[in-house]
């Protein structure tokens, strides 16, 4: 193929490279000139087209494209008509997508007129993606080129997607003091969520001590009737010869892995059981986002083998942390959007109260009513989805005034070190699909929950990407809300240094919120505490 100005009494057969008009005629860019369109360009006064010349053996960017599509063998794979030198194949079905690597990059190093891109390897897909597109690159390819790239295809299975079979699957959940009923029923849902998905379904579940016998029991019963059990300990994985892994190979199980180089998913435990699989799930398949369970559930119910060295070789691309969860969404959406967006609030109730000089100020009473205990029903009435109160400092007697109140509990024993481990202790707890997290002050009294929906609200607005800060007269001040994108950041904070120092250090959007007063009004003094109206108790 030759390729350049062409003079136009040369041009009939040629293909052009840009659009051209002859008079009210307008010819498309590859547009193949016969012997009409010279005549019409001529009369037009044009006398050269920069255009493509075939040669005698060169084959169409179309034909090409269809020829070497035509040559591939695979599965599943719906193969559309080519336009403009490009052939896109399509999922036929749901399911996880396989590629010989060695295919691909071989086909890509015979020319780089012709190139073939693909997903990538055990990909989840829905039906009617595209998966895989070959592409001619210049108007005309040699035939002896294509018939190259055809014959790399002859013999195996270049690609395929590998359909989700509808399969059953029994969970045991197992339980220790204080786990809540509720966040077992949550996973149920997410659990059934995950296997609606890939046409599964989940027919029976069991919930046991978390012990290795009853353990071992309940997947012995569940093996019987189905054709997966998945395991999820209410304590995570700490050793090979824990609860989950030592209940699998007492009930005549053998463990394939335990242990993953996915981050988060690093927890799981593969076995197997009677012939049927198991899975002790890591602790974040309690939550909807993708981690190394999805990787090994789905290609399971897709009916691939996964070995021991399979998930060996997952490290690379393994860190999910920072990274949108699917490029094709197998929920509803990647992020819940507006109003959806889910905000927990950490409430801190930790410190010494040291400028008190003895008593704690989270215990003085505003209208008959410790103040810490005050605070939390203000943030139990706020639209957050849950409230976690860290405490440290007299931690008996602020849980005590505490008492029947829905919230979530977490110790600090490090609150001697400043206000950075309180925070971090608080925001480990929050749940892994919030998209955000309010740390709001045990000593601000005139903070109410109309207060704490404002910064809620304007957080969601932002689509729960910016910092929202509640402020007084154009001055900043407390709660804090901070994006998920934040919380890695909080995890290395050291001494008493807080939110504060993360707003200014990250350079992320802020939005302030005038809430009034309530916004800088806090009790660290006797004075301040009286003036409020609170009374110190011993």
């Amino acid at each position: 193929m030759k390729f350049g100005p062409v003079p136009i009494d040369e041009a009939e057969g040629a293909v052009l490279a840009h659009a051209t008009s002859a008079g009210e005629k307008r010819f498309r860019k590859a547009h193949r000139l016969s012997g009409e369109d010279v005549a019409a360009l001529k009369a037009a006064g044009i006398r050269e087209v920069v255009a493509a010349v075939l040669a005698k053996d060169d084959l169409g960017e179309d034909a090409a494209a269809a020829k070497i599509a035509a040559g591939m063998s695979h599965r599943s794979i719906e193969v559309k008509p080519a336009a403009t030198g490009r052939v896109n194949l399509h999922a036929a079905a749901a399911g996880v997508f396989t590629v010989d690597v060695g295919m691909i990059d071989a086909i890509n190093a015979v020319d780089p007129t012709i190139t073939i891109a693909t997903l990538a390897q055990h990909a989840p897909v829905e039906q009617g993606q595209m998966v895989a597109t070959v592409k001619i690159i210049p108007f005309a390819v040699a035939a002896s080129l294509v018939d190259k790239v055809v014959k790399i295809c002859a013999g195996r299975e270049i690609f395929a997607v590998n359909a989700y079979r509808p399969i059953s699957v029994g969970v045991i959940q197992t339980m220790l003091p204080g786990v809540k009923p509720s966040v077992l029923d949550k996973t149920l849902r997410v659990t059934e969520a995950r296997l609606a998905r890939s046409g599964g379904r989940l027919t029976a579940e069991r919930r046991t001590p978390h012990e290795v016998a009853p353990v071992a029991a309940a997947a012995t019963a569940l093996a019987r009737d189905n054709d997966m059990v998945v395991i999820f300990g209410a304590s995570a994985m700490s050793d090979f010869a824990d609860v989950v892994p030592a209940a699998i190979e007492r009930a005549g199980g053998t463990v394939i892995r335990a242990g993953m180089p996915v981050d988060p998913g690093n927890l799981l435990v593969l076995g197997t059981l009677g012939g049927k699989r198991v899975i002790g799930a890591p602790g974040c398949a309690r939550s909807p986002k993708e981690n190394g369970f999805d990787w090994v559930l789905d290609r399971l119910v897709a009916g691939l083998e996964v070995t021991a060295g399979d998930i060996a070789g997952m490290g690379v691309g393994g860190l999910l942390m920072e990274i949108p969860t699917r490029p094709q969404p197998r929920e509803p959406a990647p992020r819940p959007a507006g109003s959806a967006l889910k905000v927990e609030i950490v409430l801190l109730a930790a410190g010494r109260s040291s400028r008190m000089g003895g008593p704690n100020k989270l215990l003085a009473l505003f209208d008959g009513e410790p103040l810490v205990r005050r605070t939390a029903e203000r943030a139990l009435g706020s639209k957050a989805a849950n409230t976690i109160i860290v405490t440290g400092h007299q931690r008996e007697r602020v849980r005590a005034a505490l008492s029947g109140l829905d919230v979530t509990l977490a110790d600090n024993p490090d609150f001697a070190d400043g206000l950075a481990s309180s925070l971090k202790a608080g925001i480990a707890r929050v749940a892994p699909d919030a998209a955000g997290a309010m740390i709001v002050l045990g000593d601000m009294p005139g903070v109410s929950s109309k207060d704490l929906d404002s910064l809620i609200d304007a957080f969601r607005r932002s689509g729960g990407r910016a910092v929202v800060r509640a402020s007084h007269q154009g001055k900043r001040g407390n709660p804090v809300l901070l994006p998920r994108s934040l919380f890695a950041a909080v995890a290395q904070l050291e001494g008493d240094t807080g939110a504060r120092h993360l707003v200014e250090a990250e350079g992320l959007d802020v939005i302030d919120v005038e809430i009034g007063q309530g916004a800088s009004i806090d009790v660290d003094t006797r004075e301040a505490l009286e003036g409020a109206g609170g009374v110190l108790q011993d």
